[in-house]
Formats: structure tokens, sequence, C-alpha cells
């Protein structure tokens, strides 16, 4: 992305705005029901998890740490990040400070690390460089789903899950970001284990042939938002009342329609699904749009890694490839923006 792309041109800055020290430390998402209905209308419930992205910026001379490469990690998102910002703030350079980036989060897997990325980038930036009182969280979530519609053309559940933080409820929008409807701290008591498949998700042509589906009335889609709908008001009600039972089952059910319906599971990640409710008693959902990636499940925490154990134990011999990650919810960046109307 750039500025010719944005279809902006920018204007010479009279003078260039010094860059601070900054960093952002920003989580990734696990999607528990309703993938895909943050943009085509309906509810979704997304978790913060805490596999974070962090980005600090470097002074001028500083070289990468260890074996970074000369972008720091940050591929060319960095320089897109800083040319989407130059149009919006004054009097910055015409090249972003160096950064360096550190991803807990596997890539490609469906849990939006590249999401935390842009997030990150744009925390990092606008803290180190915006004028004083920088730029707040709602314009930040904004800005950043301006940024990722103009490449991807899909929705804005990533951005709001990393930002806001814990597990929130949304209502989908044809275009812009999601409505909040609620935000809940995760219980306590609840952790949740990872599986990735090793096998990178592939949704490039996805939202494409969604939005195909959408326009022409597709009735396996409108059967998939129905059920997928449900499932998202089956989790949301299983996570106040406090009961892991039925939020594995409607889990489950969100998965089921993403499989049966859209066609996102792969036979390698129902076997994955299947040794794990066979060995762990642990039922795994798919997150993201599929073809690949990451399974979620929740357990007690008492008893994550006991289960994480059986897991590893079982996946050794028929997937070794397949890590097993513990983790838990995370808070977000500014938990408040769920008290406010989004634009």
């Amino acid at each position: 992305m750039n500025a010719k792309r944005a279809g902006q041109a920018v204007r010479p800055a009279k003078a260039e705005r010094a860059v601070t020290a900054g960093a952002a430390v920003v989580p990734c998402r696990a999607c528990l029901s309703g993938e895909d209905l943050d943009w085509l209308g309906g509810r979704s419930v997304s978790l913060a998890l805490d596999l974070t992205t962090s980005v600090a910026l470097r002074p001028p001379a500083a070289r990468p740490p260890g074996a970074a490469e000369g972008d720091g990690g940050a591929g060319s998102w960095a320089d897109e990040v800083w040319a989407f910002l130059r149009q919006r703030l004054s009097g910055l350079g015409p090249r972003p400070p160096a950064v360096t980036v550190r991803s807990q989060a596997p890539a490609a897997s469906g849990l939006s690390s590249s999401t935390a990325l842009i997030v990150a980038l744009f925390r990092a930036f606008t803290d180190a460089c915006a004028p004083a009182g920088g730029v707040c969280a709602r314009t930040l979530a904004q800005w950043a789903y301006e940024f990722e519609f103009a490449v991807f053309n899909g929705g804005g559940m990533d951005h709001l899950a990393v930002i806001a933080g814990g597990a929130l409820l949304l209502d989908g929008r044809t275009t812009g970001l999601p409505e909040i409807r609620g935000r809940a701290e995760f219980p306590r008591d609840w952790a949740v284990v990872v599986v990735d498949s090793a096998t990178k998700k592939d949704t490039s042509d996805h939202i494409r042939v969604v939005r195909d589906q959408l326009a022409t009335g597709d009735a396996r889609l409108a059967a998939y938002m129905e059920r997928s709908d449900a499932a998202s008001a089956a989790v949301w009600d299983a996570v106040h009342r406090h009961d892991l039972t039925a939020l594995g089952t409607a889990m489950s059910a969100a998965h089921d329609a993403m499989r049966d319906l859209q066609r996102m599971s792969t036979p390698l990640l129902e076997e994955l699904r299947a040794l794990a409710l066979r060995s762990a008693g642990l039922p795994l959902k798919l997150s993201g749009a599929g073809g690949g990636g990451a399974l979620v499940g929740v357990c007690p925490a008492a008893e994550q890694e006991q289960i994480v154990a059986r897991l590893r134990q079982a996946l050794h011999g028929t997937h070794p490839r397949a890590r097993v990650i513990p983790t838990r919810a995370a808070t977000g960046l500014a938990p408040e923006i769920a008290g406010r109307p989004m634009p």
C-alpha cells in the first residue's frame, strides 16, 4: 500500500516531527464463533489471547538485535502504515522509524497475527510521532480497519478484538467496524489451548468468493449465517453463565457450520479435532476462515498443563509438526473502547 494506492496526495511537510522512543504490545485473537459475520452481518464472538506481537522503535543508527532483518521483522507493513499516517498527521518524515518486531503467535494461523502487527505499528508510530495527546483508541481502530480493508476487503472484528481485549460480542456491519454489543472478562479459572496444525491457512480468495455468494443470494451462505449467528449467541450465553460444557458445545456448533456449509475445514484439521477429543476430552474449533491454521479450545485453568501434556503426547507420533500452545485471555490495549459507540 502506498500514497498513490490510497488515493491521496501527500503534502510536503514544513518540518519533520521529532520521533521519540515508542513501543506497543498487542495480543492476538481467536474467533470463538461467527467467522465472516463481522462484515456479512450477524453476531460473532472474539477472544483476545496472550500471544503478543510487540513493536519497538529503534534509534536511527541502531542495528536490529540478533539476526533480525533490516526491516526488523515488519516486512513492508512499516512503510505502508507510515505512508497511511503521513496522509493524516502533519510533519512526518518520508521514512518510518526503524522497528524491531517480536511475535509469539504462529503466523498465518487464523489468530490475526498480521492485524496485531499492524495495530502495534499504528500504536507505536502514533505514540512516538503524534501531537501531544496522541491518537485515541477509537481512531486507532478505525484507521487500522481502513488500512486493512483497502488490502483485504474484510471486516473489523480483529481490530476491535486486539484493542478492546477480553471477550467481545460483535454485531456485524456490511461496511465499517462492527458494533460492540458487549465485552466480558474471560473467567480467570478458564484457560485456552491452541493447536497449531503447521499448515498455513489459505484465504487468498476467500473474501471474494463469499462476497460473490452474498451478491447472488447463495442459500448455503444464508444457512451458514443463520447457524453461526445462533452459535455466537450460545457462546456468549455460556461465557456469561460460566458454563464450560455449554461453551464447548456452542464452539463445536460454530465449527460444524464452518465445515459443513462453507468448507472452511480440512481433513487434517478434522483429524486433529478428533484426536484432541479422544486423548484429552477437549473440543476444538477452527479460528479464522480456514484452509489450515490453528484450532482453539477452552479448558479449566487447573487442568491446562495436564491437557497440554496429553495432546503433545498424542500428536508426537502421528502429527509431529503440530504444536500445542497454552495461553490465557488478554486484556487488550484499550478496553474502554467497548463502552463507546463506533463511527
